[in-house]
């Protein structure tokens, strides 16, 4: 399989097998004005197998999402054809509004206009708490 080289934009790789479609939805990939291609289930030495997701123009990417749903996750800028930078996603001390509480008592299911704040409370197992109410999430 060919898939072009871009001029500009990003690739995103080392994704989890299975998982671009998902990070294409939560990036909300398909409202952007720009040629996206997904790769899925492509060789790796380092993963067995893995997904990539090529953007061919330089749009705001997410960190906190990417890192949320898959801290093994690679950013490479590209500039006329050629990787400028490469970035190793972790997971983010916090994040907002990304997930939703899902405590029917927490204040946030009241208050809606209030954001959706957890905190990383468990970095060896990827465990989120709310910030209101502290009901816990992986």
């Amino acid at each position: 399989m060919n898939i072009d080289s871009i001029k500009d934009g990003y690739v995103i790789d080392h994704i989890e097998a299975g998982k671009a479609m998902e990070i294409y939805k939560d990036l909300k990939l398909n409202e952007v004005d720009a040629s996206v291609a997904i790769i899925t289930n492509a060789r790796s030495n380092k993963m067995g197998k893995k997904d990539i997701i090529k953007i061919d123009k330089k749009i705001d990417i997410n960190l906190q999402t990417l890192g949320f749903m898959d801290s093994n996750i690679t950013i490479n800028v590209v500039e006329n054809g050629n990787i400028i930078s490469k970035t190793h996603i972790t997971l983010p001390e916090s994040i907002v509004n990304i997930v939703s509480c899902k405590n029917p008592r927490c204040i946030t299911s009241v208050e809606k206009d209030l954001d959706q704040i957890f905190i990383l409370t468990d970095k060896e197992n990827k465990v989120y708490r709310c910030k209101y109410c502290e009901s816990s999430m992986k």
